[in-house]
């Protein structure tokens, strides 16, 4: 009875020996499993990492037919293009069309140059001869019609205060006096009143010249005198010279004395009786004067 009981103690041992050994022999599988599956990824990621690595370093590993002298190492080589020998030609040819293009160029400026050189001396002497020029004067008039006494600007100064004389614009009776302390009679207006400048008798058409270096404020219309001009004379002093046309002055633009400003124009509907005038109204800031005080 002991020896069967100890003859199954032993078989019991012995199935326990082979389930504990099956069981270490499946662990050990799985292991053995898990390892090559884990080298297997890692060579997997290698040998991606290295295909994206020549892909980067050789865009050429890819393309179907690419130069073996670019898979292999990278390394160029110089290798003899078709055509290269003609190119070479036409490169020669268009080096020797050039130089010939720019001796064309070259000589064609030399020809032209004396030509040009020529034209620009006589256009040069020519405006010497301008600029030279005396200006000309008309036998009708006092002095050069206004305009050319621009350059004169800078060099005219106004100091009326000084000399305190005046050309007559025109020569002529006066016809109206000034008066500002009385009234004195206008025909045309058939009334007695004030006159703070003098009406000079005139002829149409008849050049009006400046009484002074002078000028030009302002220049403007007015219903009882006309076309009038106001001219600066220095020192305060400013005159008023109106029954105008033709005016030959801009506002800004300096007059010499004695030089022509415009003409004497039909006398306005304030002056039919007293026929074509001259009006002329000296001041002194916003004082009225007499201009026979100062008329040569």
């Amino acid at each position: 009875m002991n020896k069967f009981l100890h003859f199954g103690k032993n078989i019991t041992e012995v199935i326990n020996v082979k389930e504990r050994v099956n069981q270490l022999f499946k662990d050990k599988l799985i292991l053995v499993m898990m390892v090559l599956g884990l080298l297997t990824i890692v060579a997997a990621a290698g040998v991606i990492t290295l295909q994206r690595r020549n892909t980067e370093e050789s865009p050429y590993l890819n393309m179907e037919g690419a130069p073996e002298h670019l898979v292999d190492g990278g390394k160029e080589e110089t290798l003899p293009g078709a055509g290269h020998s003609d190119a070479a030609k036409e490169k020669e040819s268009l080096k020797e069309s050039k130089a010939v293009a720019d001796a064309a160029k070259k000589e064609t400026l030399e020809e032209n140059k004396p030509t040009q050189t020529k034209e620009n001396e006589e256009v040069k002497k020519e405006a010497k001869k301008e600029t030279q020029a005396p200006a000309q004067k008309t036998e009708d008039t006092q002095a050069e019609p206004a305009g050319t006494g621009m350059d004169a600007a800078s060099a005219l100064v106004l100091n009326f205060a000084q000399t305190q004389s005046m050309l007559w614009p025109v020569q002529g009776n006066v016809l109206l006096d000034y008066n500002m302390d009385s009234t004195i009679y206008f025909p045309t207006l058939e009334q007695y009143k004030c006159n703070p400048g003098i009406v000079i008798q005139g002829e149409v058409s008849q050049p009006v010249a400046a009484p002074a270096n002078a000028r030009v404020l302002e220049t403007g219309v007015n219903e009882e005198i006309g076309n009038y001009l106001i001219l600066d004379l220095g020192d305060e002093y400013s005159l008023i010279c109106g029954q105008l046309k033709e005016v030959q002055a801009v506002p800004g633009e300096y007059l010499e004395k004695g030089q022509v400003m415009g003409y004497v124009a039909e006398p306005t509907k304030y002056y039919t009786l007293e026929g074509p005038n001259v009006f002329v109204e000296l001041r002194k800031g916003e004082q009225a004067m007499d201009p026979l005080d100062f008329l040569e």
